[in-house]
């Protein structure tokens, strides 16, 4: 299974607002600092504001940042809910089956086994647990002391 692109930068998203929680960070700021598309990453924003992991605050000096506490945020919740298509075989989807072994394998089984075994595995991580290196992860977003605003310059 390959995540979409969607999911991978919501992940992202939301990652860097757990990193950054004190204070609010734009769309620009997020698309420069992850070189992404601003806008691919302002309908990822639009998805994960409607799902009620991120709040937008509007004006001039808006902004996005988590709805709730990153230690509330279960990846696995994030992954169903961003995912549309989880199955890993056509046989464990909603639709109709091409294949004549339909039923009459195992492959079905052990493909949903393993597909429950990803999301248990999701499930035990939380946002906060993901962020958890954050000197680290700070200094690769380029964010945290007073030269911020000058990386960002110059990045741009």
């Amino acid at each position: 299974m390959k995540l979409t692109s969607h999911t991978d930068f919501a992940l992202r998203l939301l990652m860097s607002l757990a990193i950054v929680e004190e204070r609010l960070l734009t769309i620009e700021e997020l698309a420069t600092r992850h070189r992404l598309s601003r806008n691919h990453l302002m309908k990822v924003a639009q998805t994960l504001v409607g799902l009620g992991y991120v709040t937008g605050v509007r004006g001039r000096s808006g902004g996005l940042k988590l709805a709730r506490p990153a230690s509330s945020i279960r990846m696995g919740e994030v992954v169903r809910a961003l995912e549309d298509d989880v199955a890993l075989v056509e046989c464990l989807g909603d639709g109709p089956t091409m294949c004549v072994l339909s039923g009459a394998c195992a492959l079905t089984h052990t493909m949903g086994r393993a597909l429950e075994a990803f999301f248990a595995s999701l499930d035990e991580v939380t946002l906060a647990d993901l962020v958890a290196p954050r000197l680290a992860l700070r200094q690769r977003l380029g964010v945290g002391g007073q030269g911020d605003q000058r990386r960002l310059v110059a990045t741009a």
